[in-house]
C-alpha cells in the first residue's frame, strides 16, 4: 500500500463512510456497514470491527450480541476516501439474518416485460 499519498477519509454529510466487509482469506463478501471516526478508531485500538448503527444511532462490536465477531486483519481506504475495505475474520454468520454474508437475495430481470 502507498501510505505515502493515502487519501483522507470522506464523510458522508452525516459523518459516515460505507465499509465493505470481506473474509480475508476466501474474498467472500459479506455485508456493508457504516462506520463514523470513532468506530474506525475503536476498530483499529481493539482488532474488532466496530460499526455505527444509524438505526440505533450508536456505535456496535460486530458480534456484540450474536458472538459472530469479526476480527480485523487490515483496512483499506479506496481511491477516491469514500469507501473501507475491511478485511475479516469472520466468526459464524454475518448476516443478522443467519445467513452467512448478507448477500444472499438474486436480483432478476423480468423477461416478461419490454
Amino acid at each position: 500500500m502507498n501510505t505515502e499519498q493515502a487519501p483522507a477519509y470522506r464523510f458522508n454529510d452525516s459523518g459516515l463512510i460505507p465499509v465493505i466487509a470481506q473474509q480475508y482469506d476466501t474474498g467472500e463478501v459479506l455485508m456493508l456497514a457504516w462506520m463514523n471516526e470513532e468506530a474506525i478508531a475503536t476498530t483499529l485500538r481493539t482488532n474488532q470491527v466496530c460499526y455505527f448503527s444509524r438505526s440505533r444511532n450508536k456505535l456496535w462490536i460486530k458480534g456484540e450480541s450474536s458472538g459472530h465477531f469479526q476480527k480485523l486483519i487490515e483496512l483499506r481506504l479506496d481511491c477516491d476516501g469514500d469507501t473501507i475495505l475491511a478485511l475479516v475474520d469472520q466468526t459464524g454468520p454475518a448476516c443478522h439474518t443467519g445467513a452467512h454474508n448478507c448477500f444472499f437475495n438474486n436480483i432478476t430481470i423480468d423477461n416478461h416485460h419490454s
